[in-house]
């Protein structure tokens, strides 16, 4: 009870927080013109230009001998007016829309997971100064939820590590013990089983939350890469014989400096997801080139494919599509990966296999 009252007092207090500083934002004395009056005077500066040069361009001919009836003034000011219009029209624009241009791209920026982004508040237009000032405070709210989220799943996953060891410990005792029954001896299997899973979900989220803290790759050596994924494809054999899986590879022989250790999590991500989603007596294949400086790495399988909608999350921690509820995992998987490539300065990237299924193509730099 004391804990939920604790809760209920800390985020009253967040609001309270953010609403003081919208209101000291609105509070703020501001100098320049307002979004309404920007317009407000293009249009008026566009109409007085337009009139006056058509005006003076009919002057001009009258000067030189050349008399307009009302229709043929008319047009020609209509003409000028067109002409002039759109080309300070076109010139202004930027004075207008840049802020909103600046804002989506801060956005952007935002939603790919950089709480590091600011804009620049010193604006000589009013509502400008409050949206900017509004996105800074949402993004340092996020970036701090963020960072105490990061570090609630990274604490709270290093306590059950010892837990988790325990059970896994006692039930292997259990398990080789001659006085259970058949139904005692599942449901010891059950346990070290789940606690398997349990076991590699904390130690994927720790190694998630140390490389999000990381910056650079260290602990590189030159290493044979296509050796690495044959490895991992070997390690695997017990899921794809169950399976009756077949594999077509075709690894060209390249050496990589990198750091082996994280780029095995790569591999075995993606070969389990191609051997997991594939249906009995599919067909997998692996391909490994060298293009120039980049190294590129592709694996298809035939399984049911990834959804358009999903594919914009499926990097995203945690995150499972309908397919792949009905199969075993966690989530974890794909967006380590993609932090192991991002840190090496690689990518990936999932596209539709022609013929069904999903195509994962990463690229490493030499």
């Amino acid at each position: 009870m004391r804990q939920n009252n604790q809760h209920h007092e800390e985020k009253s207090g967040y609001y309270v927080r953010v609403r003081e500083a919208f209101d000291q934002i609105r509070r703020q004395k501001k100098d320049g013109f307002n979004l309404q009056w920007r317009l407000f005077i293009v249009v008026a500066v566009s109409l007085f230009i337009n009139i006056w040069l058509g005006y003076g361009i009919a002057q001009f001919l009258r000067i030189w001998g050349i008399e307009l009836d009302n229709t043929e003034l008319s047009l020609l000011i209509t003409a000028v007016a067109l002409i002039l219009g759109l080309t300070f029209s076109f010139l202004t624009s930027k004075w207008i829309f840049e802020p909103i241009k600046n804002l989506c791209a801060a956005m952007e920026r935002v939603s790919d997971g950089d709480f590091d982004t600011r804009l620049v508040e010193t604006s000589n237009s009013q509502e400008i100064q409050e949206v900017y000032s509004g996105f800074n405070l949402m993004v340092h709210e996020l970036g701090t939820t963020e960072m105490l989220q990061r570090d609630f799943t990274s604490n709270v996953s290093h306590e059950f590590k010892t837990p988790i060891a325990a059970i896994e410990g006692y039930s292997t005792l259990l398990q080789g013990g001659d006085n259970l029954s058949q139904d005692q001896q599942q449901y010891v299997e059950k346990i070290l089983y789940n606690t398997g899973r349990l076991s590699d979900l904390v130690g994927n989220i720790l190694l998630l939350s140390k490389l999000e803290n990381q910056t650079i790759e260290t602990n590189q050596q030159l290493y044979q890469l296509d050796e690495q994924i044959r490895e991992s494809l070997l390690g695997m054999e017990g899921a794809w014989l169950d399976k009756e899986i077949e594999f077509d590879v075709e690894l060209e022989e390249i050496k990589y400096l990198g750091n082996e250790g994280l780029m095995r999590h790569v591999w075995d991500n993606l070969l389990s997801n191609a051997i997991k989603f594939s249906k009995s007596g599919g067909l997998v294949r692996l391909n490994l080139t060298k293009q120039g400086d980049s190294i590129i790495f592709v694996i298809e399988d035939r399984g049911p494919g990834i959804p358009d909608d999903a594919k914009k999350r499926i990097f995203d921690k945690f995150y499972q599509h309908d397919n792949s509820r009905e199969q075993q995992g966690h989530g974890l998987g794909l967006p380590l990966a993609k932090r192991i490539l991002t840190l090496c300065g690689g990518n990936i990237r999932v596209e539709d296999n022609e013929g069904g299924g999903a195509r994962f193509v990463v690229t490493l730099m030499e």
